[in-house]
């Protein structure tokens, strides 16, 4: 009905209305077909061409929580680069939940033309079975040798491909902000998830605090899920301990912990930095209005969803494609740390 409204062939609307023109149906047969598709109302069915083709197409997101500001960022990401030809589809497994391989199996039957997934970990790659493209999100694997957690290094053995941050830069530069402001002994404030991102952040910091003459306090008390008002109360249960040690300054696992952190820390009367100086992880915007304003490890989530995309969809569309980037994590200082 389209194509007679249209005056095109059947192939030249399913170009239009998949989003697949450009170069193959020129300006004005395309102008006619999409007002041919206003006019009558059409909307794809796309259960229908999944069942046809093998594939829809939806891009299925799997992350552990859309509500925190971070994943919004990413998820802004995918959207751009996906552009218009591909449906982002977000499934969400819970706070302090990972993705599990079964939960994404359950997924397979949208037929999707891809899947990405933030923040996996080693177990969910090791019972994947998944016959899509796919991509990984802040997927780092874990060092397995001496030599590969004194130098960062990740060996390049995935089963899928996967968009990392630079988080042993992000972490040595924290290290040396600190190290020149006088602190020695750290608490560390943990994620509460099986994610390997959180885990490998709180291995690093230790390491790379032991090189400096530093020490890190952390333990599996000391962590909550992402969420301000967890994180404040797994503070305010740490913060006898951490005292005790002689602990200065509070490296954070994400900013919301952080968050959490200097509201405890204000009803307390504990000044920040004077008493303890706080770093997050992630850099969200509410960072800079933050009272006092957070020092954080960037970690920029759009570009990584962008980056994302990218390589997925060279996979869906057959191209070959560049390694995936390794996205720079930035120690952004403010006064959390050298007061105002």
């Amino acid at each position: 009905m389209v194509a007679e409204r249209a005056g095109t062939s059947v192939a030249t609307v399913s170009l239009v209305a998949n989003g697949k023109d450009a170069g193959h149906v020129s300006a004005q047969n395309a102008e006619r077909v999409r007002q041919a598709i206003a006019e009558l109302g059409y909307v794809a069915d796309h259960a229908a061409r999944a069942l046809a083709s093998g594939s829809s197409n939806l891009v299925v997101f799997v992350t552990p929580d859309a509500s925190n500001p971070y994943f919004g960022a990413v998820i802004r990401g995918l959207r751009a680069g996906l552009g218009d030809a591909y449906q982002l589809l977000v499934s969400v497994t819970g706070e302090g939940d990972v993705p599990t391989a079964a939960a994404l199996g359950r997924l397979a039957a949208l037929r999707p033309a891809g899947v990405v997934v933030d923040a996996p970990s080693e177990a969910f790659l090791d019972e994947l079975r998944l016959d899509t493209a796919l991509v990984l999100l802040d997927a780092p694997r874990l060092p397995t040798t001496t030599a590969e957690a004194s130098s960062g290094a990740v060996a390049a053995d995935r089963r899928a491909v996967s968009v990392d941050f630079d988080l042993l830069g992000g972490v040595r530069a924290l290290l040396d902000h600190l190290h020149v402001l006088g602190h020695r002994q750290l608490g560390y404030l943990g994620g509460r998830t099986a994610t390997d991102t959180f885990l490998l952040r709180r291995l690093l910091l230790e390491r790379e605090a032991a090189v400096r003459g530093m020490r890190v306090h952390a333990d599996d008390r000391a962590e909550s899920i992402i969420d301000l008002e967890a994180a404040a109360a797994a503070f305010v249960d740490s913060w006898p301990r951490w005292r005790d040690a002689g602990v200065t300054a509070l490296v954070c696992a994400t900013d919301t912990h952080a968050y959490g952190v200097l509201q405890s820390a204000r009803a307390m009367g504990m000044p920040v930095p004077g008493e303890l100086a706080v770093v997050g992880f992630d850099d969200l915007a509410s960072s800079v209005v933050s009272d006092p304003p957070l020092t954080s490890v960037r970690l920029p989530g759009e570009a990584l969803g962008r980056a994302g995309a990218e390589q997925l969809l060279a996979r869906i569309e057959g191209r070959t494609v560049a390694p995936a980037p390794v996205i720079g994590a930035d120690l952004v200082i403010r006064a959390s740390t050298i007061g105002r």
